[in-house]
């Protein structure tokens, strides 16, 4: 079992809990989304088990270790096996899309190379390949401010593919963005469980995303746990107790859309629990595949293959452009050098 919760508690200045004796398991390569209102305890749950907060009780075990007991070099380790995507994208603005990628190699790096942004080549090649993936290439060195909400939350889902984790926590991905760019971020994250056998545990208020693309869906109700099953056992009963509301309120459309969003994920392109084959026919570029998406293989030396294309556009690296694209002024910023070159803000070769 890659991710262990037991008796997983939280309180906040010894006010109520934002958890309450949460028990989960997580394995390799499972897709398992969060589902639950406002203050439900899912934000909370994340941040405990990569401890960027501390439990009150309870235990986080992740590939062995306890991550609650962990401390410095050991703690460091940790995190650097468990990417993190947010929200609100945590980006440096400033910052090109290739750099902001770069960091999610700092755990590897000492703390002086890391000031200096001192990356080696195959570092760079690899960063821009999966900004490839995620179909950005052509926006490798636009600054991130210039890009749309989909592409920057592309851009934390590249910079945690770099991280190479072995659990990618994504906590509400999608919550500031239009349907068409939720779909492909959801997509991309779909791709990493399947393709990359990382293990995604992602929060979400869309219910019918939940029933498209996860594996198992776990419900949390003032912090405790009140529902872990597969996507076709979620029924309109459950989602009212999770959310204290009907289906509609809860952001499942219709009365039978828990069938329906289960149902109807083969004809509409995208992965659930009726998508088992049309997953696999999208490892190899079926109706399953991200559509501007993950294309290219994902060893060490595909990468550096699709990123050592001399002009750095996506079409020489064999990889779909983004479709969404920023204005023409910011594309019009993002210089066809090769993706060692130098950039803006030094990132520079070790």
């Amino acid at each position: 079992m890659l991710l262990e919760l037991r008796g997983l508690a939280k309180s906040y200045d010894g006010r109520a809990r934002a958890l309450d004796g949460v028990n989960l398991e997580v394995r390799r390569g499972e897709f398992v989304s969060i589902i639950g209102s406002s203050g439900a305890g899912k934000s909370t749950l994340l941040r405990c088990v990569n401890r960027l907060i501390d439990p009150t009780e309870g235990s986080v075990t992740f590939d062995g270790d306890d991550v609650t007991q962990v401390r410095g070099r050991a703690l460091r380790a940790c995190r650097r096996r468990i990417a993190m995507v947010f929200q609100h994208y945590n980006l440096v603005h400033r910052a090109t899309a290739i750099e902001n990628v770069l960091q999610g190699r700092l755990g590897y790096k000492s703390t002086v190379a890391g000031m200096f942004g001192l990356f080696s080549e195959d570092e760079k090649r690899r960063a821009f390949a999966i900004l490839g993936q995620v179909g950005l290439s052509d926006f490798a060195y636009v600054r991130t401010d210039q890009l749309s909400g989909g592409q920057k939350q592309r851009v934390g889902i590249a910079r945690a593919h770099v991280q190479d984790p072995l659990l990618m926590l994504a906590d509400e991905p999608i919550a500031s963005l239009d349907p068409k760019s939720s779909r492909t971020v959801m997509e991309h994250l779909r791709w990493a469980a399947d393709e990359l056998g990382v293990a995604c545990l992602v929060n979400l208020h869309q219910v019918d995303f939940a029933l498209e693309f996860s594996d198992r869906i776990v419900g949390l109700a003032g912090g405790k746990l009140v529902f872990d099953g597969a996507p076709d056992e979620l029924d309109e009963a459950m989602i009212a107790r999770i959310y204290g509301t009907d289906v509609e309120g809860a952001g499942v459309d219709g009365a039978a859309g828990v069938a329906d969003a289960a149902d109807s994920d083969a004809a509409n392109g995208c992965i659930g629990p009726a998508a088992k084959a049309d997953r696999a026919a999208g490892r190899t570029g079926g109706a399953g595949a991200p559509a501007t998406g993950p294309v290219a293989a994902a060893d060490d030396d595909a990468l550096s293959v699709a990123a050592s294309a001399s002009d750095g556009s996506a079409a020489a690296a064999g990889l779909a452009p983004a479709a969404d694209g920023p204005t023409p002024a910011a594309a019009a910023a993002a210089p066809a050098s090769a993706p060692d070159g130098p950039t803006a803000s030094g990132v520079v070769a070790a």
